[in-house]
């Protein structure tokens, strides 16, 4: 596992792999299938993974936090940069700081708290956490405004930010005032589009973000490889194309439920068994069962 401080270099060398958590048949974490699911990704070029809401960490136990820590620490390669996630909640996050600290990772993002949380308490969290680790933490900006530019210029220029991931999702993802903002107070280079695919061209194109976050690549990490090399070398015209080859999972993660329906493309596709989803995010329908398998097999012939 790599265990250096996380670089803008180093960001733009990968797509960013966000996968899912495999579990047993009982919901106990599964290091097979964890490990299959990670040797599939590895052996498409991506060296990036970031194990947050695709891997449930919102639900998962801290009794078992350790073990997810280790499956993914001990499974990566020497090459493979790994990051866990913390919280979302105050008290679980800086349980799990104590956790964290038996381990070499490099960073940690810690999960967006929206419902009875304010932008200056998540800030004091956020900077408390970070102080108590010791180490940059992973921005994840998820709702428009979730956290003033202000705010953010803050925490960057007191070092304790070791890149952010944007992932406000907008129907027009070319008119982000919000996205704007932040980059006049981020650099671009830690900045990561975090949606997929999807809006990944417009991000690193038209506001110079470094790299992007995908589920998806879980199925086809060689094609969107492909994808981001091709963005870096301004071949738009190639880079859409392969956008197009993601889109009918894409649609299907969007109309359902993105995390539900990764869980279950990448076993559909013959990647991994990932196992029940954790109870509060229930299961798809038959009938989307079968739609997800479809796309995911086809998405992974593309690969």
């Amino acid at each position: 596992m790599w265990t250096a401080k996380v670089t803008a270099d180093r960001l733009a060398s990968s797509v960013i792999a966000v996968p899912p958590m495999a579990r047993n048949a009982q919901g106990v974490l599964c290091r097979h299938n964890n490990e299959k699911i990670i040797r599939w990704i590895e052996a498409g070029g991506v060296t990036t993974f970031l194990y947050g809401g695709n891997a449930v960490f919102y639900h998962m136990r801290l009794s078992e936090y350790a073990d997810a820590l280790t499956i993914i620490a001990e499974s990566a390669a020497p090459t493979s940069l790994m990051i866990p996630s913390v919280g979302p909640t105050y008290g679980i996050m800086m349980d799990q700081v104590e956790i964290l600290k038996q381990f070499k990772f490099p960073t940690v993002m810690i999960l967006p708290q929206k419902e009875i949380a304010d932008e200056k308490g998540i800030a004091t969290g956020i900077r408390k956490f970070a102080e108590a680790y010791g180490k940059p933490i992973v921005l994840y900006l998820k709702h428009d405004r979730w956290l003033s530019p202000s705010i953010v210029d803050k925490l960057v220029k007191d070092g304790l930010v070791s890149w952010i991931k944007y992932a406000v999702v907008l129907d027009q993802p070319l008119e982000d005032r919000y996205l704007r903002e932040v980059l006049d107070v981020a650099p671009a280079d830690i900045v990561v589009s975090g949606i997929g695919e999807q809006p990944a061209i417009i991000h690193m194109r038209d506001f110079g973000v470094g790299s992007y976050t995908s589920g998806c690549v879980c199925v086809a990490p060689r094609l969107s490889m492909e994808m981001l090399r091709a963005i870096q070398s301004k071949d738009y015209a190639q880079a859409e194309s392969i956008r197009e080859v993601f889109r009918p999972l894409e649609d299907l993660r969007n109309g359902i439920q993105p995390i539900r329906v990764l869980h279950h493309a990448v076993k559909a596709a013959g990647i991994a068994d990932t196992g029940p989803m954790q109870p509060l995010l229930g299961e798809l329908e038959a009938y989307q069962e079968q739609n997800v398998a479809v796309a995911s097999k086809d998405l992974r012939a593309h690969s």
